[in-house]
């Protein structure tokens, strides 16, 4: 319960603050235009409001409301996800919206998404001006990295050390590794200290990549065990910190990876399990393991636990390695942020083809699935990292060109701007319905999706 809160607190604390600065960019344009601002609230607030206020001698409201599904800025003279469509039969009003020029309402309805990418670049290049940067360099690896079997079929060997592609270099192992691989004709490895090469197909399914268990590659990391659960199985069964895991059910196990995969076997047969008795078959284990310094292998029986957990911990392969820290001057953040947050978002857009595949849609999360981005305990490096991210996240999802978005309107005025005629008020009040009824089947998609999740169905 704690871990959720921790996360929860995270989630809030950062989607309002990006929610608060996509809606102040609005604000600000509108402002600047002398647009009047009817309110401003975080969060939706349909039928009531957690809280309200209107300064004296100020045309707006404050407010925050009980729905946290985002937030809004009430525009004069516009048609938006109010629907209020009343001051549209009156006469325009030189404090409207719709009276002002059309290059003027462009900049009011880009200022959201404008304020969350310059946020992000901003946050990015803090972190590296604070905490600086932390990687393994992959050429360091030199246990290499262990392969499933569609990786063997290209020709990769466990322990071939992955240092790039035909398409740049690989600085560490992160997700853009899998990019890469996945869009490569070519690909650059270090076996047995020699260099060479292994052509690949240029089209390799990213989801199919990452989905399949195991994956398509991870760095090896020895099955020694970092430390134990208390009251955990194998703390139970005598096991101890830094002894190695030999095999399972008579099969070898010579990494974390193919302990993985042995486990995943396992969870394999106890779906199908019909008894109480055919489920404690499964998890009834025999386990070979060497005891830490010394040469004598071991075998014992134990009993995982019903989500069929030993207890063990293994080590972050980062520990194993030779860290790299890069420090930033105040100056010299500002390039590497703005690098990293423009590699993220080149990254984000890349994968979005991935949506619309049957895959894709099974893939998409709502907000547990965001929520649990957060670290389970409070770290600002990881929460300023994941508000980046998810500014990033928010400022191309409103730029997309769905009406009820902010690239919705967008379309509208430049459409307005090259033809010198603006679309009639029917048609955009029958956009706004179809743009809002598009993203509610989004969000109904994504968060059942990680109800299925939860409930073991996905």
């Amino acid at each position: 319960m704690d871990t959720f809160l921790i996360r929860l607190l995270q989630f809030m604390l950062s989607i309002s603050l990006l929610v608060l600065l996509h809606e102040g960019g609005h604000f600000f344009f509108s402002k600047l235009f002398g647009v009047r601002v009817e309110k401003f609230y975080l969060f939706f607030d349909p039928w009531f409001h957690l809280f309200e206020f209107k300064p004296k001698h100020s045309e707006t409201t404050y407010g925050i409301g009980w729905l946290p599904l985002g937030g809004y800025c009430k525009i004069s003279g516009m048609i938006d996800e109010s629907f209020d469509t009343n001051q549209m039969h009156k006469p325009a009003q030189p404090w409207e919206f719709r009276s002002k020029p059309a290059w003027q309402r462009l900049l009011i309805m880009i200022g959201g998404v404008t304020v969350n990418f310059l946020l992000a670049l901003f946050i990015y290049s803090m972190i590296m001006f604070y905490w600086g940067e932390s990687y393994v360099q992959v050429k360091n690896m030199n246990m290499g990295m262990k392969f499933n079997k569609e990786a063997k079929s290209y020709g990769f060997k466990d322990h071939d050390i992955l240092v790039g592609t035909d398409i740049r270099p690989f600085k560490d192992f992160n997700v853009d590794v899998y990019r890469d691989l996945s869009e490569a004709h070519r690909a650059d490895v270090i076996r047995n200290g020699k260099k060479l090469s292994i052509s690949l197909p240029g089209s390799i399914n990213l989801l199919s990549m990452l989905k399949t268990s195991p994956v398509f590659v991870r760095p090896f990391v020895p099955a020694v065990i970092d430390s134990l659960d208390t009251g955990s199985p194998a703390m139970k069964a005598g096991i101890k910190a830094g002894d190695k895991i030999i095999a399972i059910n008579n099969r070898h196990i010579d990494s974390w990876n193919e302990f993985d995969e042995q486990v995943g076997r396992l969870d394999d047969e106890l779906e199908s399990a019909k008894t109480h008795q055919d489920s404690m078959k499964v998890r009834n284990i025999s386990l070979i393991y060497a005891q830490a310094g010394a040469n004598k292998l071991d075998t014992l029986n134990l009993t995982l636990t019903p989500d069929l957990k030993m207890g063990v911990f293994q080590k972050n392969y980062q520990e194993m390695y030779k860290i790299t820290h890069v420090s930033y001057s105040f100056l010299k953040s500002f390039p590497a942020g703005i690098r990293y947050g423009w590699n993220v978002l080149k990254g984000y857009v890349s994968d979005m083809r991935y949506v619309f595949t049957a895959d894709g849609a099974k893939s998409l999360g709502g907000f547990g699935a965001i929520g649990s981005l957060f670290p389970p305990h409070w770290d600002w490096y990881m929460f300023w990292k994941m508000t980046a991210f998810l500014s990033i996240i928010l400022a191309f999802m409103n730029i997309l060109p769905i009406p009820a978005l902010d690239g919705g309107h967008v379309l509208f005025l430049l459409y307005e701007m090259v033809t010198r005629r603006k679309p009639s008020e029917t048609f955009m009040i029958r956009a706004e319905y179809a743009g809002i009824t598009v993203l509610f089947l989004l969000l109904i998609v994504a968060n059942l999706n990680d109800i299925l999740r939860w409930l073991g169905y996905m």
